[in-house]
This record gives C-alpha cells, sequence and structure tokens, in this order.
C-alpha cells in the first residue's frame, strides 16, 4: 500500500442515521465501515428499537448482540423530534451533513420537517438515502416493511418451495436493501465531488427482492411458458436447475452438489445407470429419480471420503458446514473477517462483542471498525456542546 493510499474511502463525510431495525442501520454501518462519521439519531428512553429486538434472545450488556453488531463504529444523539429545542440541534446537524439516512413510513419525515426537500432548502449539497418497505406509491405502500412480509409479497419463499413454500431464514431484504441503499448514497456522493449536486436515493425491500429474481423474472417477462412449475426432487436446491444441483445427505453431513453432468458424476460414484443418461433433457424430466440415486450412492460414505474423489475430478460440490463447522475451520479463520470490540457501560462495566468486520479489503487491507456500538445517548453530551452555540447564535440571528 502506498502512502497516499488511505483505506478509509469516505473519511471526512458525515453521515445522520435516523433509521431503526435494520436495513437502514446496516446501510449506515456500511458507510461507517468505509470511514463516515456516523451519527445514530435515537429516541430518549427507548432509543432504536433493535436494542431490544434479540436475534436467537442473545444480548451484550444493555443491548442486544445484533445491535451491537448493526451499529458499531457509530455515535448516538438522543433527541426528541417533537420537542423544539432537540429538534434545533439536530436541524443543525442536518445542515451540515454530507449524507441523511432514514427508514421511516412515508410521510414520517415530512411531518418532522426532514424531509428531502426540506433538508435541501438548507444543505443543497445534501446526499439523502430513503428505505421503506414497498416504495412510496402503490397498493402496499402503507403495509408494514419487515422482511418475511417483503419476500412473500415478492414471490421469494416460492423458489424455496419443497413442498410448501418455505422463506429464507435471514432477513436478506434488509440486508440487501442496505447494499443498494449504501451503493447509491456512494454514487451520489461522488456525482456531488464531480458537479456539487447532491440528490435523492430510494430503495425498498420489495425493490432488493424484485432486484434478487432479475434471472428468473427476466424468464417470466420474456418467455413465460419457460416457467412453468416445475417437478422438484427430493434434494433439488433450485427449482430452475436440473440434476444433479442439490443438497444429499452422506455418513455424516451433506453434501451440496452444483451443475455437473450427471454421466460424470455417475461415473464417479459408480452409479451405471447415471452414466447412461447421456440427454441432457432427462436430467429435467427424471430429476426425483438422478436425486434418488445419488442420494442413496453418498449415504454409503462420508462427506470427507467422498470430496477426495470429487474434488480430485474437479466436480462443482462442497460440504454443507453447521455454524459451528464455519466458524471453527481454518478457511474461516484465513479470511480474517472477525473482530472484538468492547465499549463501557451506564454501570461502570465493560462489555465485549466479537463481530464480523466488512467484506472488503482496500489495497489489502481489510478496515476495521473504529469503535463499538454507542450506549443510548452516549455522545449526547458532547454534540450538544458542540451545537447549541450554533443554534443560539442562529435563533437570535432570525430574531433581529
Amino acid at each position: 500500500m502506498t502512502a497516499s493510499t488511505s483505506i478509509d474511502p469516505l473519511e471526512g463525510f458525515l453521515v445522520l442515521d435516523f433509521s431503526q431495525f435494520l436495513a437502514g442501520p446496516v446501510a449506515a454501518l456500511r458507510l461507517a465501515d468505509l470511514g463516515a462519521r456516523v451519527i445514530k439519531i435515537e429516541r430518549p428512553g427507548t432509543g432504536d428499537i433493535g436494542r431490544g429486538l434479540a436475534f436467537a434472545g442473545a444480548r451484550a450488556g444493555s443491548d442486544t448482540v445484533s445491535f451491537h453488531a448493526m451499529n458499531r463504529g457509530k455515535e448516538s444523539l438522543a433527541a426528541d423530534l417533537k420537542n423544539p429545542d432537540d429538534l434545533a440541534i439536530v436541524r443543525r446537524l442536518v445542515e451540515q451533513a454530507d449524507v441523511v439516512v432514514e427508514n421511516f413510513r412515508p410521510g414520517v419525515m415530512e411531518r418532522l420537517g426532514l424531509d428531502y426537500e426540506t433538508v435541501r432548502a438548507t444543505n443543497p449539497g445534501v446526499v439523502y438515502g430513503s428505505i421503506t418497505g414497498y416504495g412510496e406509491e402503490g397498493p402496499w405502500r402503507d403495509r408494514p416493511g419487515q422482511d418475511l412480509l417483503a419476500q412473500s409479497i415478492a414471490g421469494v419463499p416460492w423458489l424455496q418451495a419443497d413442498p410448501e413454500p418455505s422463506p429464507m431464514g435471514i432477513a436478506i431484504a434488509d440486508h440487501l436493501a442496505s447494499c443498494h441503499l449504501a451503493h447509491g448514497i456512494t454514487a451520489l456522493l461522488l456525482r456531488r465531488t464531480r458537479t456539487g449536486v447532491g440528490g435523492h436515493v430510494r430503495t425498498s425491500l420489495l425493490e432488493a427482492m424484485v432486484d434478487l429474481q432479475f434471472e428468473m423474472l427476466s424468464v417470466r417477462l420474456t418467455e413465460p411458458a419457460a416457467l412453468s412449475q416445475p417437478v422438484r426432487g427430493p434434494h433439488s436446491a433450485h427449482s430452475y436447475l436440473p440434476a444433479p444441483y442439490g443438497v444429499y445427505p452422506t455418513a455424516d453431513g451433506y453434501l451440496s452438489i452444483a451443475m455437473n453432468p450427471v454421466p460424470r458424476i455417475g461415473e464417479l460414484l459408480g452409479i451405471a445407470e447415471l452414466v447412461e443418461m447421456t440427454d441432457p433433457q432427462t436430467w429435467w424430466e427424471q430429476r426425483s429419480h438422478i436425486e434418488t440415486l445419488i442420494a442413496d450412492r453418498l449415504r454409503t460414505g462420508t462427506t470427507e471420503a467422498w470430496l477426495m474423489i470429487l474434488d480430485q475430478a474437479d466436480i462443482w460440490c462442497a460440504p454443507l458446514h453447521t455454524v459451528d463447522e464455519l466458524v471453527e475451520h481454518e478457511g474461516f479463520r484465513q479470511i480474517d473477517m472477525v473482530q472484538t470490540l468492547d465499549r463501557a457501560e451506564a454501570d461502570g462495566s465493560r462489555t465485549e462483542v466479537t463481530t464480523t468486520r466488512m467484506p472488503l479489503r482496500f489495497d489489502g487491507v481489510r478496515p476495521r471498525s473504529a469503535a463499538a456500538a454507542p450506549s443510548l445517548g452516549a455522545d449526547s453530551e458532547r454534540l450538544r456542546a458542540e451545537l447549541n452555540p450554533c443554534v443560539t447564535e442562529r435563533i437570535a440571528e432570525q430574531a433581529s
């Protein structure tokens, strides 16, 4: 890395994070991981609702582990936006901000006088990022913006149908929407650097789910007949890919097999019937039978034993890890995506959280978070001290 190269691409940018739950806070987290200064604006007393929504019931100190994970490296200002004095502090921050992130339902920021058009009037170069559940128009506009609900409206669970619809077991709508918003924000910051013009970037959980399915939707919109409901096999991992694409039990675990010619799999596993299936159309028509033959054979040996055979033949396959197997594996350690952060609690104790790091490297270096997630209002006193004189002067100027 040369002396002129920075591993903090967004260093010097100020981001105000008005968001709660997951999608908005993680979008702001991605900016913090890139070096931006992120101030989280929270309701006094309760703060971000995510402080109390515990993934797997896990807590660390006064907050949930998931809150720690998605708000590391931020500052916290506790402000009642219905209180004129608090609102004046926040508006002063908004006037200085490079970026504003919010994920309220449509209309909420307008009622607070913190919507994009109002903010732009005093901060023309602001980059304003919004995440909603389903966009700002249309019949779903006012429905609750929650991950499972967005997956369902977008039809994602049908892709997992085996035999009943099954949603993805992680908050994929939230996480992908956060990526899209962070992407849009950095694009507008780049445009502002070139032109001086800010802007408003919007996305939604629904749009993230539609984009996730762009292959399937493109086929449906172009050649609908190609998506007639396929008959999945007992081990199929995809509704629209033929055998052997699937997850198969072994004597001691599971083995995933991707796109591979069925005869080649038959040759390596010693299944004569598969060796004879040279017509790719049969890989669709006989999915269930093919998958059953493969599963019956793989059950006779361990995952590691089969991997030795298949890896040597350059077959696209992989072991299916449990969470414990993943985090204890040398491969997991080698990607170096773990960091441990600690913070002081109100009672003087210290809370330590081990979490992930950003999935990017800059010039070979993966940045670490500057600090742990803040306690509610941890930075309020300092921020008010910095901003109150400015607010007082401004009010005096307006009165004169």
